[in-house]
């Protein structure tokens, strides 16, 4: 197995500023012919670095004007508890993410929504009825200062010791 080079490292950024990129102008930027550069993105994506490509949604544009961070209290942790609840959230789409949470909580969920009056109700309709849920503790945002899905990258750069795994071999 091969740890990320300058390569990869650099292919892992343009696409990640810009998935839209054609394998020509991708392998341009990143100073590799076309076929080894095509190589290397399908032996990323196999191997799970790059887990899907997507574009990037205003949620205002689509009248989601309202995001909210929801910390959800359970009564229980069991296994069986904790994956039906799980379950459950995964098919709300309003809920965007979904993190365990260290202290208090269990769960802390990002959910947009229209509008306070319709969180109200998807709060009370859907959250409260989720499986095992003691309680809700939500914040609202007030403005956005950084949203990126965006991962900072300048650890792997070729040279500085990493925790990350490596990946399979691949030609150039």
């Amino acid at each position: 197995m091969e740890s990320i080079d300058k390569f990869d490292l650099a292919i892992l950024q343009e696409l990640q500023a810009d998935g839209r990129l054609t394998n020509a102008e991708l392998s341009q930027r990143v100073g590799l012919s076309a076929a080894p550069c095509w190589r290397r993105v399908r032996a990323l994506e196999e191997a799970g670095f790059i887990r899907g490509y997507h574009a990037e949604i205003d949620r205002h544009k689509i009248g989601l004007g309202v995001l909210a961070f929801v910390r959800v209290d359970t009564e229980r942790v069991t296994v069986e508890a904790t994956r039906k609840l799980e379950d459950a959230i995964r098919r709300l789409p309003e809920v965007t993410s979904c993190h365990y949470i260290s202290g208090t909580g269990t769960f802390e969920l990002q959910v947009v929504s229209q509008d306070l009056d319709s969180f109200s109700r998807f709060a009370l309709q859907h959250l409260m009825s989720l499986p095992n849920v003691k309680d809700l503790h939500t914040s609202f945002s007030l403005g956005e200062v950084k949203a990126s899905r965006a991962l900072p990258l300048e650890h792997l750069a070729p040279g500085r010791p990493t925790d990350s795994p490596a990946r399979p071999g691949r030609r150039q």
